[in-house]
């Protein structure tokens, strides 16, 4: 699939002098270069700076996001790992956005939804939400015994930081249950 070149922006500083950083600022990429550099230069760090960006990106992202199939491969190995296999659901489906939810669960026919709007956050936040819907199959409610085992995922807390933060920059007012 070709995608299309990404808008780029440079911005020169007399007071950078070595490093060249570059970051995504909407649909754009900003490439801070020091000003001294010469235009071939910049070129170089503009081709470069965009390729490492990609790679942290596509590294970034969960394979589960291509498909249903590929959500419910993740959820086997995630309950592998933090629940023993005793947490597998009958089906996972990615669905439209949900109004107020991440996703949810339906621990009496073992159903998992999950809202599309998880389909670009990092792995790991995708991977929380996964472990924290396995952890209703065995625990309805979320009380004590819920989190304890949410919490054998070991970025819980900061990907429940990350899913508040999105939900607040956007106005969405989401929750993580």
């Amino acid at each position: 699939m070709l995608m299309a070149e990404p808008r780029v922006e440079v911005r020169r500083s007399a007071r950078r002098r070595r490093m060249v950083s570059a970051y995504r600022e909407g649909d754009t990429v900003v490439v801070l270069l020091p000003a001294r550099m010469t235009r071939s230069e910049e070129e170089h760090w503009v081709a470069e700076m965009l390729s490492r960006l990609q790679r942290s990106e596509t590294r970034r992202r969960s394979p589960a996001r291509a498909s249903d199939a590929a959500l419910l491969a993740r959820c086997r190995e995630l309950a592998a790992r933090y629940f023993d296999n005793d947490a597998e659901p009958a089906s996972i489906r990615w669905v439209p956005p949900m109004r107020t939810r991440w996703a949810s669960c339906t621990p009496a026919d073992r159903t998992i939804r999950v809202s599309d709007r998880l389909r670009d956050v990092p792995g790991w936040v995708l991977d929380y939400v996964l472990v924290h819907e396995l952890a209703h199959l065995s625990v309805p409610g979320h009380g004590k015994d819920f989190w304890e085992l949410v919490h054998r995922y070991p970025r819980s807390e900061r990907a429940i930081g990350y899913l508040e933060g999105i939900s607040a920059a956007a106005g969405w007012g989401l929750t993580e249950d």
